[in-house]
């Protein structure tokens, strides 16, 4: 159900791209592995790596020349994840919605891989509490 959800998610973003015109990054874009290799832990840390290449690269967005600082002035009412994702910079904030996404398939399919492992070395739920059970009226004898 969850990966269903995110695969959803991820076709949202790259209609969003589509319809848009705007640049998907491929998997082998020097953008998308720039985005990965810096480890981002927040959604701050999305935003702000956002914003230092986009003014480093000359890419543009709206705000990319004139700074961080100056986007926030110029939406006030908005929070900073808001203001850096959703109106600033379209292209770069769907692509990285999209690698985040890419990251959290990933990691989902190896921790379904890993229970579907410890499902066959150890058996289900109720093959466990079996076990337990009966090593709990064995010990009490």
């Amino acid at each position: 159900m969850a990966r269903a959800s995110l695969e959803e998610l991820k076709l949202d973003y790259e209609d969003f791209l589509r319809q848009r015109r705007l640049k998907q990054w491929g998997r082998g874009d020097p953008l998308r592995q720039a985005l990965i290799d810096r480890r981002c832990q927040t959604a701050d840390d999305v935003a702000a790596w956002i914003v230092d290449t986009e003014r480093s690269s000359g890419l543009g967005g709206q705000y990319g020349q004139r700074g961080q600082a100056d986007a926030f002035a110029a939406f006030p009412a908005l929070s900073r994840k808001s203001t850096l994702s959703s109106n600033v910079y379209p292209e770069f904030s769907a692509n990285a919605a999209l690698v985040l996404l890419s990251v959290a398939c990933s990691l989902l399919d190896r921790q379904v891989e890993r229970l579907a492992c410890d499902f066959e070395n150890e058996g289900g739920f109720t093959e466990r509490l079996h076990r337990v059970r009966s090593q709990s009226r064995r010990m009490s004898r």
